[in-house]
């Protein structure tokens, strides 16, 4: 048996990280059950002084870029026909808004003591990219632990106190003075980094190399 650990340091607001673990998933399923994957999120916010309103996505990200919303619509759209290939829903991913990710941070790491971090984040994903909800809305972020099967009373006690806001910041942190720049970035065997959302050969071409290695 080869056992792997992979370490994610995402955001719920990066179209690229939900499509990056997409892969992943191919990527373990083309390795077969010879490999023992074991995989943690871990966080990083795009945009980590967000407060207010959101904004509409497109001219949001044109500022932040410098480029047009036309270009920035014909970039989404690219990722909106990637992320139907792979089965996730990118349906409103033109049409949200941009919002803080703290708080739906802290909850993915409450889940992961549950043993539902993984999914977690592609309940928050759904929610974003497919439905263009507030992920920064408390409403919108019960209804995602309600969908994972997890205590939305528990999971409001957790919002509505201090609880993890200490651990996620020091996390960030962590990452942050490790080097990690972008995300999705993907830390195998606390060793080895794999930047981007990769295609799955390119995976498992790296996850048999680092197997190897560690034999």
């Amino acid at each position: 048996m080869n056992n792997i650990q992979i370490d994610i340091v995402s955001d719920i607001a990066c179209p690229w990280c939900a499509i990056g673990y997409a892969r992943l998933e191919r990527a373990i399923e083309l390795l077969g059950p010879e490999y023992e994957i074991a995989v943690k999120w871990h966080a990083f916010e795009l945009n980590p002084s967000h407060s207010g309103q959101g904004e509409p996505i497109l001219p949001a990200l044109a500022r932040k870029y410098g480029r047009s919303e036309d270009e920035m619509r014909a970039n989404q759209s690219q990722m909106m026909s990637i992320a139907k290939d792979l089965g996730l829903n990118f349906n409103k991913l033109q049409e949200r808004f941009t919002c803080n990710t703290f708080d739906a941070h802290r909850l993915v790491t409450w889940a992961g003591q549950h043993g539902q971090q993984t999914a977690m984040k592609q309940a928050l994903f759904d929610a974003y990219f497919g439905m263009g909800l507030d992920v920064s809305d408390q409403k919108v972020l019960l209804s995602c632990v309600e969908t994972v099967g997890l205590s939305p009373d528990q999971a409001k006690q957790v919002l509505e106190s201090d609880q993890f806001k200490t651990e996620v910041r020091e996390e960030e942190a962590t990452y942050q003075k490790a080097g990690v720049s972008s995300v999705p970035a993907f830390i195998i065997n606390n060793k080895y980094l794999i930047s981007g959302a990769q295609e799955p050969d390119t995976f498992v071409q790296a996850l048999k190399e680092i197997s190897a290695e560690s034999d």
